[in-house]
């Protein structure tokens, strides 16, 4: 009996649960808990596409940067001259350029012959013993010394401003050959020969130290020969690297930066959870930027090897390798330092619950800073009311701007990065301390009548 009477009661309590159901049902309080909405249709083709779009975004990343940089800076020719027009300051270039016009003037100017025929026809003359004995000793140190002035004369003209005019008119004429044999032109390889040896004129150098010994009154400038004789650059093997980034620039320089934004924008406008793809696209492009900036790290061994000692000393090939990437490597800086303010950014606005909490610490400083302003008489009334209505768009739009103003300073720069970064920073702040949210408005409102 004991059983019955507790089943019994069991079903009594289910009924009076199911009758109190019925009636918040009706009365419209639980109507929205206990009616089951309707499930949206489960797209589930939306992930695959995003994460493909930002991969291949994040693989092209590297090949735009490539493809942009090359078009800027190899294939115009004033970029050109404007990045290697600083090495002619540079010591180690003085210098190897210094041993190599002092070679060539050797190699065609036989000093030492020279001055023995001179001193020999000064032998066979009726003198006296005496002076005959002199002539013995004179010889080599007049050697040495036509020797020792050539070699000061050559080093003062490399170290002087107006080698800086002569190394920015042998650039600009060798990377017009250059291109031009890139291009497939015929009768071009003067400066830049068929084997892919890209070379500086030596014979202009070589016609200034004739003038610098003219002027000193230096008979023996007469003397030194026309000098057919170029410095090397750079390898076959670095033009057939510079040929296919040329095409390459040629080719997808313009357009493949805007179709890297374009798979972007896809994969963020698909993405499901849109926030934790903009994190990825940062962590994605910051890794592929690094590993750009790694292989390059890589080309520079590579072409030190290359051509040292062979074509030109290491110390040499480092400084040129250096002035040559020196732009690219603060275009890469400037863009990792980009693609992680961006991750940050995605990761602070996500749905994660340490960045809900890292916003609603922030949120309310900024509560706590708009009460104050507030209590002071610094109420923003319709303005604020207006920028906290379009506050997303607002910041949409502070983002894009200052985005589009980074890439339209090209070459990016760190630089533009930062300050970028800045002024989304303090538009973000004003923006937050100038609106006024409805519900903080009631609150203020409300408050005062609480107390009565």
């Amino acid at each position: 009996m004991a059983g019955g009477d507790e089943l019994t009661a069991l079903r009594e309590r289910i009924a009076e649960l199911e009758a109190q159901n019925r009636a918040l049902v009706a009365d419209g309080t639980v109507a929205a808990s206990a009616a089951p909405e309707p499930r949206a249709p489960k797209r589930r083709w939306r992930t695959p596409v995003s994460i493909v779009a930002i991969v291949l975004a994040a693989l092209l990343v590297p090949i735009a940067v490539l493809g942009t940089w090359v078009r800027v800076q190899l294939v115009d020719t004033d970029r050109f001259v404007a990045t290697f027009a600083p090495l002619a300051d540079d010591p180690a270039v003085q210098s190897f350029v210094a041993d190599q016009a002092i070679t060539a003037i050797n190699d065609n100017l036989d000093i030492s012959g020279m001055i023995d025929n001179a001193f020999d026809g000064l032998a066979e003359l009726n003198l006296p013993p005496r002076a005959k004995a002199a002539l013995g000793l004179l010889r080599v140190p007049a050697k040495q010394g036509v020797q020792s002035l050539i070699d000061q004369t050559v080093t003062k003209l490399v170290a002087s401003p107006a080698f800086a005019d002569i190394w920015q008119q042998s650039l600009r004429r060798a990377h017009s050959r250059a291109i031009a044999i890139i291009q497939g032109q015929p009768g071009t390889a003067i400066d830049l020969d068929e084997n892919g040896t890209l070379s500086i004129d030596l014979g202009v150098v070589v016609d200034q130290v004739k003038a610098a010994l003219h002027k000193q009154g230096i008979g023996i400038a007469d003397m030194i020969p026309k000098i057919d004789k170029t410095i090397p650059i750079t390898t076959s093997d670095s033009l057939v690297l510079i040929r296919t980034l040329y095409q390459v620039a040629v080719a997808a320089g313009y357009w493949l930066p805007w179709a890297v934004l374009g798979l972007v924008v896809l994969g963020l406008v698909v993405a499901r959870n849109r926030m934790r793809a903009v994190a990825w696209t940062g962590a994605g492009f910051a890794i592929a930027l690094l590993l750009l900036a790694a292989g390059l790290g890589t080309g520079r061994l590579f072409f030190v090897g290359s051509v040292s000692p062979s074509l030109m000393p290491a110390a040499t090939a480092r400084v040129v390798f250096g002035q040559l990437t020196e732009l690219m490597f603060s275009t890469i800086a400037a863009l990792v330092m980009l693609s992680v303010l961006v991750m940050i950014g995605g990761w602070i606005a996500g749905r994660s619950s340490s960045a809900r909490t890292t916003r609603g610490a922030v949120d309310g400083l900024f509560a706590h800073a708009r009460r104050f302003f507030d209590a002071h008489g610094m109420d923003t009334r319709g303005v604020g009311r207006w920028l906290d209505r379009w506050r997303a768009p607002v910041l949409i739009a502070v983002i894009v701007i200052a985005t589009l103003a980074v890439f339209a300073s090209r070459p990016v720069s760190t630089a533009a990065v930062v300050i970028a970064a800045v002024c989304i920073v303090v538009a973000v702040i004003l923006i937050e301390l100038l609106r006024r949210p409805a519900a903080e408005g009631s609150q203020d409102a409300g408050a005062p009548n609480t107390g009565l």
